[in-house]
This record gives C-alpha cells, sequence and structure tokens, in this order.
C-alpha cells in the first residue's frame, strides 16, 4: 500500500519513537445543556518509545479515555496532530480518511477496551482471530495462534466453541486481550486491560505485555491496578483537571 502520510511531523522524530503527539485538544459541545462546549485535553504533547509502556493516571473524568479514543481515532481531534510509524513512513492519523484509518489500524494499533462486543453464535475462537484472518493470515495459522493464546490466560477448552456472549467477565476480558495480542501490533492501547482478572491472570498479562515490549511494541494504557501498573510501565503521564 502507498504511503499515507498527508503531510510531515513539525519537529524530527527519534528513530526509536513509533508514536508521538503534538498540541492535541478535543473537547465536547454539550447540546442538551445549552450549547456549553465543554474543553477535555489541551495542548497535549507525548511521544512513546520503541519497547516502551506509558501509563495514564489521574483521576475519573480527567482525560485519560478520551485520549485513549483519539489515539485510535474513535475520536477527532479539534487540532493537533497524532503522528504513528506506519509501514515506514510517518502518518497524522488527524489527517486521513476513514478507509485510510482502517488501514492503519488493521496493521499498526491494536485496542484492547474494557467490552468485548460481538456477534451471537460466532464461536470464541472466531472472535479473537478475526484480526489475524482480516490481515490474510491463513484460518488454520490464526486458530493455532489463538489457542496458543487461550492456553496462555487459562481460558477453558469446553468456552472455545460457545460464543462469549455467555461468557463472565474475565472471560470475555481474555477474548479480548487475545484478539489484539495475536497480532504483531508496533503499538498497543490497553485500556484497564486487567479489571476483571483474578490475579494468576493478571500476572500472565503483565508477562506477555512484558514479552511485546522486548519485541518493540509501544503500549499507552490506562491500569487502575497499581502492581500491574509498577510492573509494567516504564512512565506515567498524570492528568489533571485541566486535560
Amino acid at each position: 500500500m502507498q504511503s499515507l502520510t498527508v503531510n510531515h511531523p513539525r519537529a524530527n522524530i527519534s528513530a526509536k519513537t513509533l508514536l508521538q503527539v503534538e498540541d492535541l485538544r478535543k473537547g465536547f459541545t454539550l447540546h442538551q445543556q445549552g450549547g456549553v462546549r465543554l474543553s477535555v485535553l489541551e495542548d497535549l504533547s507525548l511521544s512513546v518509545n520503541a519497547g516502551e509502556c506509558l501509563a495514564l493516571t489521574g483521576s475519573s473524568g480527567s482525560g485519560k479515555s478520551t485520549l485513549m479514543r483519539c489515539l485510535y481515532a474513535n475520536y477527532r481531534a479539534d487540532s493537533g496532530s497524532i503522528w504513528v510509524k506506519y509501514q515506514g513512513d510517518w502518518v497524522d492519523l488527524c489527517q486521513l480518511l476513514p478507509h485510510e484509518l482502517l488501514a492503519v489500524r488493521q496493521n499498526t494499533i491494536g485496542y484492547v477496551s474494557q467490552f468485548l462486543r460481538v456477534i451471537p453464535r460466532v464461536p470464541a475462537l472466531e472472535v479473537a482471530a478475526e484480526p489475524l484472518l482480516e490481515l490474510g493470515v491463513k484460518t488454520e495459522v490464526a486458530i493455532a495462534r489463538v489457542k496458543e493464546l487461550f492456553h496462555r490466560l487459562n481460558l477453558p477448552e469446553r468456552l472455545w466453541e460457545l460464543s462469549p456472549t455467555t461468557f463472565s467477565g474475565g472471560e470475555k476480558q481474555r477474548v479480548n486481550l487475545v484478539r489484539a495480542l495475536c497480532v504483531n501490533y508496533p503499538i498497543l492501547l490497553l485500556d484497564e486491560p486487567t479489571s476483571a482478572l483474578d490475579k494468576t491472570n493478571r500476572q500472565v498479562v503483565i508477562e506477555l505485555l512484558e514479552e511485546y515490549k522486548a519485541a518493540g511494541c509501544a503500549l499507552v494504557g490506562i491500569f487502575h491496578d497499581e502492581e500491574v501498573r509498577d510492573q509494567l510501565c516504564n512512565r506515567e503521564l498524570s492528568f489533571g483537571k485541566n486535560n
């Protein structure tokens, strides 16, 4: 695929950097409250290098989840840039067309949200393998990779052919994790990836994410579990009331 770069970063970016945010602003208009404008992110800048995990910390409502959604382009920023290293080139998510964003997500950015949305009657194996299959990976190879990760995360085999709609919160979270971890994304966004897990599986997730860091993956996450954050994260970006 041709480069999607539409312009160039304002300043030189380190060769180690995979994600760089420059002067990001995002707010919301409260139409049901007289059109009041609520500013959430103001002139936010950050960078994340390969092999690094950045934790977003701060109180509820301070802007952490808004930033995560901007980094995945679920929210469009009001201004600023979100530079992502995509197939050797820099692309600004804020300037891409919808179909270009889909290409970047498919190949470059994995997102583990707190919730798993699935179609009823589709088995967990297929749900988890979907990102690999969309990349053209052979079915047997994709399923083998998913099974390997299901084993590591202690998801019982009796559940693999069942729809995750019937699963517990912890079981759904493990399927959601495998959807992202089965692809070698250069960038992983993690929104409370262990919130529904017991101590044993929480530690397995930490070990898996450490392996991804060691392989050069850049991680950005919200981790309310201090133990997970302390073991996994290299740096913190703290959000205050004015972020």
